[in-house]
């Protein structure tokens, strides 16, 4: 019997950016940041991508990023929402992560910017990346990791319990950079590579803040979200509680994003494999011009400089 988590409502996903298409420009700040840093990664890799799809396109920003690269030469953008999808550069469709209607090994690379947070089976989801990779295909992405926004988390929790005597799931759960590596094994790639880093972003206050993720796409959109309007001194009272940037004098507040980037290959008999253990025909200690230390047990050494 199989069991499917359902953590996200995916019609308010595309509700949201559908809302936020239209205006996109004005919140896309992060969008444009993330996808140069990301494209950037792609700077020591000497090999033409014929074909690419973009997932989780947004308006295309990535793609146009992607475009002024010679050895990338024709994207798919594609995404959830119609409305960001027909706003993107063609060829475009709308589809779905978790079920891409793409056949097996059609694509050099996936690439993924700041989307693929909000699937509610991200293996699954890699799984189909994998599928419609061609074997040696690469796969790029960014997406938010679990340190994201944790300043605006516990202050609107805070805030509830305060208030109610109880919370609300208020901004959404995002993954776990240890947890990226074994998921993309598992999905069928190879030499897979996760890192992360901090972007810090200021907003006069917590409702510019707010009004910055709505204007993404990024309202919350969990199962178990309020169906209701939250409460002006639920707001209120989470401003107070929002810690105070101490670097700005002039009252601003941080938000911090944690970007999670992750890079592998589609598994090919072509790639290099790591050696059997104990196939090694050098010691470590003749490369090194290196002595053994014995440290109380044959398992047990450590490599001392001469």
């Amino acid at each position: 019997m199989e069991y499917h988590i359902n953590i996200f409502d995916r019609a308010a996903v595309r509700l949201h950016r559908d809302r936020a298409a239209p205006h996109m420009e004005r919140h896309d700040f992060l969008l444009r940041e993330v996808g140069k840093r990301l494209a950037d990664r792609l700077g020591n890799i000497k090999r033409k991508f014929q074909h690419t799809l973009d997932l989780g396109c947004h308006r295309g920003e990535l793609s146009e990023i992607l475009a002024q690269r010679e050895n990338i030469k024709w994207i798919v953008n594609c995404d959830l929402s119609f409305l960001m999808a027909s706003l993107s550069p063609k060829p475009r469709l709308v589809a779905d992560e978790e079920s891409l209607p793409f056949q097996n090994n059609c694509f050099d690379m996936v690439t993924s910017l700041l989307s693929l947070h909000w699937v509610n089976e991200l293996p699954s989801a890699l799984v189909e990346v994998a599928r419609c990779l061609k074997p040696d295909g690469f796969f790029l992405a960014a997406m938010f990791g679990v340190e994201t926004l944790v300043e605006l988390r516990h202050s609107l929790l805070e805030a509830e319990e305060t208030t109610f005597g109880r919370v609300y799931p208020r901004v959404s759960p995002f993954v776990l950079p240890r947890d990226v590596g074994g998921l993309l094994q598992r999905a069928g790639f190879a030499m897979p590579v996760v890192d992360t880093e901090q972007i810090t972003v200021t907003y006069p206050n917590t409702l510019a803040l707010m009004e910055e993720l709505r204007g993404m796409g990024e309202s919350n959109a969990t199962q178990e979200r309020p169906r209701h309007f939250t409460a002006r001194s639920i707001l209120q009272l989470a401003a107070q509680l929002y810690p105070a940037d101490t670097n700005n004098s002039d009252g601003r507040i941080a938000a911090h994003f944690q970007i999670v980037y992750l890079a592998a290959w589609k598994k090919h008999k072509a790639q290099p494999h790591p050696l059997t253990p104990g196939s090694a025909k050098k010691h470590l200690s003749d490369i090194l011009s290196a002595t053994e230390k014995p440290l109380g047990g044959p398992a047990q050494s450590i490599l001392r400089s001469k």
